[in-house]
C-alpha cells in the first residue's frame, strides 16, 4: 500500500491572479484570464494551482484583508467564473488550492466592524485587542513592509508610532 499523499510529489504553480493574465483589457488579471492559460500550465507540467486570494476585499493588504469570505473581487470575476475555473481544471487534471486567510480578516469585515462597537459585543472575542497609546503600542511588533513603503530608513531598534503606518 502506498501511503505517499498527492501533494509530495505534485508540480504546484502558485498565481497571483492580479498580475497573472487579463482577459478583459481593464489592466488587472482576472479568474477568466487564469482559465485562459489553463493549456499552458498543463504543458509546463503542473499538477495543482494555488490562487492567491480571490475574495472580496478592500486591497489595502494585497488581497489578504478580506472583508467577505462568501464573496469574489468583482475585478477578478464572479462567482461563476470561479466555477468555470474549476471545471476547467479538473478536466485538465489540475487540483485547485485557493489562498483561504482565516487568521485575520479586513477592518471592513463585519465582524471585526461589529468588535469595534464594545467589549461586550459578541464578535469583540473574535479578536485580540490590546490597549495602547503613541508611546506605548501594544506590542513590539515591527513591520518591515510598512517601513519601506513609507521610503523611511529604519534601524531594528525602531518602532514607527502607528499614525504612519
Amino acid at each position: 500500500m502506498n501511503s505517499e499523499k498527492w501533494w509530495q510529489n505534485s508540480v504546484g504553480y502558485q498565481i497571483y491572479p492580479r498580475s497573472f493574465q487579463d482577459s478583459n483589457g481593464d489592466g488587472i488579471g482576472d479568474i477568466k484570464g487564469i482559465i485562459n492559460r489553463l493549456d499552458y500550465l498543463v504543458e509546463l507540467g503542473i499538477d495543482f494551482i494555488w490562487i492567491n486570494p480571490i475574495y472580496q476585499s478592500p486591497n489595502v493588504d494585497n488581497g489578504y484583508d478580506i472583508s467577505d469570505y462568501e464573496a469574489i473581487q468583482p475585478e477578478y470575476g464572479t462567482l461563476a467564473d470561479v466555477q468555470d475555473l474549476i471545471t476547467a481544471c479538473h478536466q485538465r487534471h489540475i487540483k485547485v488550492l485557493f489562498d483561504l486567510v482565516v487568521n485575520h480578516t479586513s477592518d471592513q469585515h463585519p465582524w471585526f466592524v461589529e468588535a469595534l462597537k464594545g467589549k461586550d459585543n459578541p464578535y469583540h472575542d473574535y479578536y485580540l485587542f490590546a490597549d495602547s497609546t503613541e508611546e506605548a503600542p501594544p506590542n513590539n511588533w515591527e513591520s518591515f513592509f510598512w517601513h519601506i513603503c513609507l521610503g523611511i530608513r529604519t534601524t531594528p531598534q525602531t518602532v514607527l508610532p502607528s499614525h504612519f503606518c
